[in-house]
């Protein structure tokens, strides 16, 4: 892991601090979390845009029928079937 340090205002340090406590997890960690989201937030984003650069092709979107089929079956109800 790498140690990233910066600077924040003192309301929101505590605030990150009272947060920390009513999760029962280190600051560290609820910082580690939020800033992981946030990147995750902004790839999502990106990935957003790549797609309408870059629309699928004809073979690409020649199985999007199937998907609407659903499951075949549901089958969790035979679970009983050999009681």
């Amino acid at each position: 892991m790498t140690m990233l340090s910066f600077r924040v205002a003192e309301t929101e340090a505590a605030e990150a601090q009272r947060w920390a406590k009513i999760l029962g997890v280190d600051r560290s960690e609820l910082l580690r979390e939020a800033l992981h989201r946030h990147l995750v937030g902004l790839r999502s984003e990106q990935d957003a845009l790549v797609w309408e650069e870059s629309p699928p092709t004809q073979d690409e979107l020649s199985l999007a029928p199937i998907a609407d089929w659903g499951p075949a079956e549901d089958w969790a109800d035979w679970d009983d079937a050999t009681r």
